[in-house]
C-alpha cells in the first residue's frame, strides 16, 4: 500500500533533507524502504541507530557509496545527532538525499546544539484513515478502523487476538525503549499506570489535578509526563477555541490518543477517530502547503460544546460535531452558528446509510462520516 505522503516526500527530497516523524509502528520504515526501492535495491542505504554496525559507521563519518538516497532511522536517540546530520548534509547535499525518520517528535528533540533550521522539511505520518483505505469508504471500512485502529499491522490483519498482543508489545516498547532512551525518567511503573489511565479520559477536559492524585505525584510531574507521552506520539491534547464574548473556556485542553482503538466505549472511540482524521488533515496541510493549521474545540461556561473546530491561518474553516445516536441537528450547532464566525458546521454520524442534508439557517450539514471523509479526502 502506497501511503498518502509518499509523493510529497519525494518532491521535498529534491530540495532539502526530510524529517519523517510519527508513532512507533505507523509505517515510517516501510514507507522509507519503498522510496529506496524506487531508486535501487536498498542494500546499504538504510541505516538504523538501533543497529550497532550502523552506529559505528555513522560515528566514524562514513556513508554508503553510490546511494543517492539515504535513510537514517531513529538517529535522534544519539545525543549529538543534530550536529552529525548537519555535517553529513552540508558535505553531501549536492550528491545525496537524506530522509531522517523517528518515532519521537523530531521537531521537539532537535533542541540544543547546532540548529538545523532551513535544512529540512518536516512531515508527520499518521495512522491509516478512511480515504486512505478506500477512496469511496464503506461502513465496513469504518467498522474495521473503529475496532482495530489505524496502525497498519493490526488494521490490515483484522484479528482480535493479534490486535491484543500487538497492543501489549507496542506499549511496552514505547515505554521501555523510546521513553527511557530519550527522557530521564525512573518511575517506569507509574508511567505504565499513566498509559492505562489515559484512555478513560479521551474526549474529556483533562484535569491534571485529578491525574496527579491517581498517580500520587506533584502537579508539575503529572503534566510533564503527559507532555512526554505527547512527544512520543502516544497521545495529544487540543486547545479550546476561545471566544471571549461567548464566555468560552480558554485554558482547559481535551485529550485524545494516536491509537483510538484503546478507547473502551464506542462513543469515545468514534470521537477520537474523528479527532485523528481531522488532525491528519491539519498536519497534512501544514506539512505540504505551509498553512498554519490548528485543531481546537469550542465550549462555553454553560457547558455547550462543539467537538472540533479547524482553524486555517488563525481563522475558523469549519466545525465538526460527532453523533453516534439520534441524527437531529444539534442544539449546540444552532446556538454557535448564530454567535460565532465559524462559516460551516458538519454533524457527522457513524452509520454510512443515512441522509445527507443541508440546514442553511444553521450553516450546517448532517452526513455520514464516510461521506465527510470523501469530501475532505482524509
Amino acid at each position: 500500500m502506497e501511503r498518502y505522503s509518499s509523493r510529497y516526500l519525494q518532491q521535498d527530497l529534491e530540495e532539502k533533507m526530510v524529517f519523517l516523524g510519527g508513532p512507533r509502528q505507523v509505517g515510517k520504515t516501510t514507507l522509507a524502504l519503498g522510496l529506496l526501492k524506487r531508486n535501487k535495491e536498498p542494500s546499504s542505504a538504510y541505516l538504523s541507530w538501533d543497529v550497532p554496525d550502523h552506529q559505528r559507521l555513522l560515528l566514524a563519518g562514513g556513508l554508503p557509496a553510490d546511494e543517492p538516497l539515504l535513510v537514517l532511522d531513529e538517529i535522534h536517540k544519539y545525543k549529538h545527532w543534530r550536529n552529525l546530520v548537519k555535517g553529513f548534509y552540508d558535505r553531501y547535499k549536492a550528491s545525496k538525499q537524506f530522509l531522517i525518520t523517528g518515532s519521537a517528535r523530531l521537531d521537539h528533540y532537535r533542541r540544543g546544539g547546532d540548529s538545523l533550521q532551513g535544512r529540512y522539511h518536516y512531515h508527520r505520518l499518521h495512522p491509516l484513515t478512511l480515504h486512505e483505505l478506500n477512496s469511496k469508504p464503506k461502513q465496513s471500512d469504518l467498522d474495521v478502523l473503529l475496532k482495530f485502529g489505524g496502525f497498519p499491522e493490526p488494521c490490515l490483519k483484522q484479528n482480535t487476538r493479534h490486535w491484543k498482543r500487538w497492543q501489549r508489545e507496542r506499549q511496552s516498547r514505547v515505554i521501555q525503549e523510546d521513553l527511557i532512551t530519550l527522557e530521564r525518567v525512573r518511575e517506569v511503573s507509574q508511567l505504565q499506570l499513566l498509559a492505562q489511565l489515559l484512555p478513560a479520559r479521551v474526549g474529556s477536559l483533562l484535569s491534571i489535578a485529578n491525574l496527579r492524585q491517581d498517580l500520587s505525584v506533584a502537579f508539575e510531574t503529572a503534566d510533564h509526563w503527559v507532555t512526554i507521552f505527547e512527544n512520543l506520539y502516544f497521545c495529544y491534547r487540543i486547545m479550546p477555541y476561545g471566544l471571549p464574548y461567548l464566555r468560552a473556556i480558554k485554558k482547559e485542553r481535551k485529550l485524545y490518543l494516536w491509537d483510538w482503538s484503546l478507547c473502551e466505549s464506542e462513543a469515545a472511540r468514534f470521537e477520537n477517530l474523528v479527532a485523528s482524521h481531522l488532525l491528519k488533515y491539519c498536519h497534512f496541510r501544514e506539512d505540504t502547503e505551509g498553512d498554519d493549521m490548528s485543531l481546537r474545540f469550542l465550549r462555553d461556561s454553560e457547558g455547550r460544546e462543539i467537538d472540533f473546530v479547524v482553524l486555517r491561518n488563525a481563522k475558523p474553516e469549519f466545525a465538526v460535531e460527532c453523533k453516534s445516536g439520534p441524527r437531529g441537528i444539534s442544539r449546540n450547532i444552532r446556538y454557535f452558528a448564530e454567535r460565532s464566525p465559524i462559516p460551516k458546521f458538519y454533524q457527522v454520524h457513524l452509520e454510512s446509510q443515512g441522509d445527507d442534508t443541508e440546514w442553511p439557517e444553521a450553516k450546517a450539514r448532517i452526513l455520514p462520516f464516510t461521506r465527510f471523509c470523501e469530501l475532505l479526502k482524509i
